[in-house]
């Protein structure tokens, strides 16, 4: 098994409205993709709670089954629709971390 953690940091630029609208929209687009992409686990995106000793804005935390499960994952259509079309246009840095389990 893998972890597969990135945080993020979005656009500073993004008003307090467009700002909920994408945190919902990643989160809903990301777990979204547990059933869809072969050899992933588990997926939860983490948008609330945030408190102010926090230097990102949210993370992702998935359980694949393997690294192999891993690389699939990252070049997986539905994935890619989401990170280009949810993630990367709202997002100014990406932190990741992955490790076995």
């Amino acid at each position: 098994m893998v972890k597969h953690i990135i945080l993020w940091t979005l656009n500073p630029d993004l008003t307090g409205e467009q700002r909920a609208t994408v945190l919902r929209e990643i989160k809903e687009g990301l777990e979204g993709l547990k059933g869809q992409v072969p050899g992933l686990v588990d997926v939860h995106v983490q948008i609330d709670g945030r408190i102010d000793t926090s230097n990102c804005d949210l993370m992702l935390d998935c359980t694949l089954e393997s690294e192999a499960a891993l690389r699939a994952y990252a070049v997986h259509p539905a994935h890619v629709a989401v990170a280009n079309g949810k993630v990367r246009p709202y997002t100014i840095q990406r932190v990741c971390l992955d490790y076995a389990i």
